[in-house]
């Protein structure tokens, strides 16, 4: 079960999401909030696979939540839902750690598939957020050159949307050697997650522009 937490100001969003979700046999709620003091709360309490988030929250703002529930746990996954998509909100919040990133006009059968992914540790962007983050990363000069041929392999990998599990079985490695290449390319690329890697990939030609299909996928 893919246990997840709603953290959203307006009820009348809590219970849509709450209906929808409750529909599907792989995931259970385990937690509802209403601000951020309660998303850090409750992301503290429950350990959710999956936070549902709103960005624009009364006592804390969204943002500032995620720091603060990625000090104390890195295996939950944020995905944001929200209807802001200004540049200091998407860059803030990922730069943070969200993992995800959907408008609230997102279908519900979209946002159901992106909890799935979120919850094996994969991004999906809104198509209107993709576009933007796509021409703002900007890794240093040359910095595909600093990559040895196996993490280029591995970058590929990351921009095909595969999981670390998937790239060590793909490429015949350990996983804890994945994780370490993995590692490497972040620092290299001097990008903080898989999205932003990603998008590199894309931005050099290494894997279609295609691979950024209409859900924003990766």
């Amino acid at each position: 079960m893919i246990r997840i937490v709603i953290v959203d100001d307006h009820a009348i969003v809590r219970e849509g999401l709450r209906f929808l979700l409750s529909q599907q046999p792989d995931m259970e709620i385990v937690g509802e909030g209403e601000d951020g003091l309660q998303a850090v709360e409750l992301a503290r309490s429950q350990l959710p696979d999956v936070l549902l988030l709103d960005l624009l929250l009364p006592k804390m703002y969204g943002i500032e939540a995620i720091w603060r529930i990625k000090e104390f746990s890195q295996e939950t996954q944020i995905l944001i839902l929200t209807s802001y998509h200004e540049d200091r909100q998407i860059f803030g919040a990922i730069q943070a750690g969200a993992l995800s990133y959907l408008l609230k006009d997102t279908q519900p059968v979209d946002i159901v598939a992106a909890i799935r992914l979120a919850a094996k540790g994969e991004s999906t962007l809104h198509p209107q957020i993709a576009r933007r983050v796509f021409h703002k990363v900007q890794p240093p000069p040359q910095a595909l050159d600093s990559l040895t041929t196996r993490e280029r392999e591995v970058l590929v990998e990351i921009a095909h949307g595969r999981s670390n599990r998937e790239i060590a079985a793909h490429l015949n490695l350990g996983e804890q050697t994945v994780k370490t290449y993995v590692s490497n390319i972040f620092m290299k690329l001097q990008v903080t997650d898989r999205t932003q890697a990603a998008i590199y990939a894309l931005q050099q030609h290494l894997v279609p522009l295609e691979n950024l299909d209409n859900q924003g996928q990766y």
